[in-house]
């Protein structure tokens, strides 16, 4: 390659960019039909996957958000399906430092799920029940291990304080989802209906949901 080498005008700051970037979002994406207290994840998980239409595609229960913050502020740890969610949760802006907790490559999770028929992201659920009890679930990822979560509290397993629901896929992602919409356990959710879902957007919804868009505040 010869001559000077390609410069390109593109926005650096990243406040700036944060700042344009949610502007944009709150300009496209229809949040009207939102509760006010979930606007802040709508943004972020828009945010997340680039693609303003996701908000027509949220369920939710009314109170979830306060559930969220509740049980966070009271020290619960946090349980996720793979370690993509875990990573993508700013733990910084957890209010008690709570842990967050993926236990599929825990030892012993794949003879579980052996033993169990089922998938290992399924089994790895089996291993939250000592903390499971007043919890908060983020799931970005396995079908499986949403529909066991439920299958544990209807068979009276302990109840975690809220479910962020958005595993990704063809096979079960939809249904698991809508599962989880029609639970009878009266467990707050937020979920993200169809076949869309994935690691990026469930950490995005907790980081809201936990802290807000301090990004939108940077000067």
């Amino acid at each position: 390659m010869s001559g000077r080498p390609p410069a390109y005008d593109y926005v650096k700051d990243p406040g700036e960019i944060y700042r344009r970037s949610f502007s944009i979002v709150r300009g496209e994406a229809a949040l009207a039909h939102l509760p006010a207290a979930l606007h802040s994840a709508a943004v972020r998980i828009v945010h997340a996957c680039g693609d303003p239409s996701v908000t027509r595609h949220l369920a939710w229960s009314e109170g979830v958000e306060q559930a969220v913050a509740n049980a966070l502020r009271a020290g619960a740890p946090v349980f996720t399906d793979v370690r993509m969610v875990a990573e993508g949760i700013i733990a910084s802006r957890l209010p008690a430092g709570n842990e967050i907790r993926c236990t599929l490559n825990e030892p012993g999770v794949r003879d579980l799920a052996a033993k169990l028929g089922t998938t290992r992201s399924a089994a790895a659920a089996e291993l939250w029940r000592d903390g499971l009890d007043g919890a908060v679930v983020v799931i970005g990822n396995a079908p499986t291990a949403l529909f066991h979560l439920l299958e544990m509290i209807g068979a009276g397993g302990p109840r975690p304080a809220a479910i962020l629901g958005f595993p990704v896929g063809f096979v079960g992602a939809a249904e698991s989802k809508e599962a989880l919409a029609e639970n009878p356990f009266a467990i707050p959710f937020l979920a993200l209906r169809g076949r869309l879902g994935g690691s990026a957007i469930a950490a995005a919804a907790l980081n809201a949901l936990a802290a807000g868009l301090p990004e939108e505040e940077i000067a």
